[in-house]
């Protein structure tokens, strides 16, 4: 399982398609973390100031249409992230069925990931 970071109005902006993120027009690929720690960090480095709930996908990579790369941060990991991580980089959209749930980032009140919960 790879995890990705999402506000939830950007995942549920259009629930009849593929995801396809700002990323990946950017950039050529949809950016993943490998683990719950790395997600975190990813959350409190990036999306501090994203406004309402902030979701982790939780993604089988073996159900996606697209190639997967493990390849190191460029130019470095987030902050609490050991150097010389790989992450998981989705060269396509995400396959909706390739989804095998959602959990909850919880934040502070300034903002940091401080854990993940169930997502009702």
């Amino acid at each position: 399982m790879i995890y990705h970071v999402v506000p939830l109005d950007e995942w549920l902006a259009h629930p009849d398609r593929p995801y396809a993120p700002a990323s990946l027009r950017e950039e050529g690929f949809v950016h993943c973390s490998p683990d719950e720690a790395t997600t975190l960090a990813v959350a409190s480095s990036y999306y501090r100031d994203a406004p309402g709930p902030l979701l982790a996908l939780l993604i089988d990579e073996h159900k996606l249409d697209a190639v997967v790369r493990w390849e190191p941060a460029d130019p470095t990991p987030p902050p609490g992230v050991a150097a010389g991580t790989q992450f998981p980089h989705v060269y396509g959209h995400i396959t909706r069925d390739a989804v095998e749930g959602m959990v909850e980032i919880l934040r502070d009140a300034d903002g940091r990931a401080t854990g993940m919960a169930p997502w009702s």
